[in-house]
């Protein structure tokens, strides 16, 4: 699938990008890609970081409702939205 905004991949990613990437890669075991959904904000670093740092606690911290439901949730309205992620 072509991305409907440029975005940086994981083997073009230089500079404050690439730290970006390889933070997220540190942080998440396993996962050897960035999720596409971030690399749309790879053009802005800072903005790619802000989504990062405000996004990632109200989506992995305990809450009122579980990670189970919030990735369910996700995957619906991915699903609605016809969105690969």
């Amino acid at each position: 699938m072509t991305p409907f905004l440029p975005w940086t991949e994981d083997e073009q990613a230089e500079g404050e990008v690439a730290r970006i990437y390889q933070a997220w890669k540190s942080a998440n075991p396993g996962r050897d890609r960035m999720p596409e959904i971030l690399k749309c904000f790879s053009q802005n670093p800072s903005f790619l970081k802000g989504i990062m740092d405000i996004s990632y606690p109200l989506h992995f911290s305990a809450g009122a409702l579980s990670l189970r439901i919030k990735e369910m949730i996700a995957t619906y309205v991915s699903a609605l939205n016809q969105c690969p992620y």
